[in-house]
């Protein structure tokens, strides 16, 4: 090959993945994960003081726009559905590519699941790895979280996945996301207006230990490790929802765990009276996930916990964080509406439906 063929051959290798790359972005499926990750990769560099991590109850139960309002904390979720602890470590790299924050949040609830149990779904893998931006990050992600070998060019080059979306590139909500980035409204957070009631099982007097799957021990124990020598401040956190007896055993077994770590563990299952949880109106999915009501006060308990127990500069007022307080405002526009119309559901026992949730 003459060195004017190799040339031509970069050239075209590397015209082909300008294109490829920025067409992958617009037709990945869009929604609310997709949404989340393209606001954090358009967040302003060294801006967010506290990420989030974890699993479907991290961007319904917590506003980042309150948090600002009541705190001036800015706070950030990196969150997917079922989304697998494995890729937590992960999910640090990326988002210290761009940011700098505090204090890393992790939800718990998905370490009592068996990863293998995890693995049979693949959406709960794609949550994570087709909604990061393209880089070596991504690919030791992908290498991290697909054992098969031979399915990993699907995760590398998600086009196969995504190719007969492309009736939605003329959509504008998809077209913006070229880059794959451009800035969320509600900084993450997702406002549910529906409900679902529940009856309270409180287990917060449950002292006992019961062992967690022994692959996910092993994952948290490396998150320490890794947490630990990066020098990196992290808090772990339990979401209010229908406990048992089995899974509050659990959870004190991970509080040992991390303790010792010089961490803290927050199971707000053990504050139902504080933050004030009330089963018969707080969930949209009889006791799984917060709705507005539940959001706003987890919001306000966990926001209060982050002051008392952080350092943080409260930001309120500076130039460059002029859209927390627009988020701030329609937060509180939204949240509103959504209040009253739970309440009108509540009243007309418009309660609902379950399907299968991903």
């Amino acid at each position: 090959m003459t060195k004017r063929q190799a040339l031509g051959a970069i050239v075209f290798v590397v015209g082909f993945f300008m294109i490829l790359i920025p067409l992958t972005y617009v037709i990945r499926t869009n929604g609310n994960v997709k949404d989340r990750f393209v606001g954090f990769y358009a967040e302003p560099e060294d801006t967010i003081d506290v990420i989030m991590i974890g699993s479907s109850p991290v961007y319904p139960y917590y506003a980042a726009p309150k948090i600002w309002g009541e705190h001036g904390i800015t706070m950030y979720p990196l969150s997917t559905n079922m989304q697998r602890p494995k890729a937590a470590v992960h999910l640090i790299e990326e988002a210290r590519k761009t940011q700098d924050p505090d204090l890393f949040v992790f939800e718990m609830r998905m370490y009592t699941a068996e990863d293998s149990a995890l693995t049979e779904n693949m959406a709960y893998t794609r949550g994570v790895t087709d909604n990061m931006r393209y880089s070596w990050n991504r690919i030791k992600t992908i290498n991290a979280l697909v054992d098969d070998v031979s399915e990993r060019y699907t995760y590398y080059f998600d086009i196969f996945k995504y190719h007969s979306n492309w009736k939605t590139m003329v959509m504008p909500s998809q077209l913006r996301t070229f880059r794959y980035k451009y800035p969320d409204p509600l900084k993450g957070h997702v406002i549910n207006d529906e409900v679902g009631p529940s009856e309270i099982a409180d287990y917060s007097y449950v002292t006992d230990r019961q062992p967690i799957p022994a692959d996910e021990e092993e994952v948290l124990k490396e998150l320490l490790e890794y947490l630990k020598e990066e020098n990196l401040n992290a808090l772990f956190i339990v979401s209010p929802y229908t406990m048992t007896y089995e899974k509050q055993a659990m959870f004190n077994y991970m509080a040992d765990i991390i303790e010792p770590y010089g961490y803290n563990f927050l199971n707000l299952n053990d504050y139902y009276e504080e933050i004030g949880v009330d089963f018969a109106t707080d969930f949209y999915d009889y006791g799984g996930h917060a709705n507005a009501i539940g959001a706003e006060k987890c919001t306000a308990f966990l926001g209060n916990y982050l002051a008392e127990n952080y350092e943080f500069t409260d930001k309120r007022g500076q130039e460059g964080y002029e859209s927390w307080e627009e988020s701030w405002q329609l937060w509180q526009e939204q949240a509103q509406k959504a209040k009253e119309t739970i309440a009108t559901r509540i009243a007309n026992k418009d309660f609902k439906i379950l399907e299968e949730e991903e």
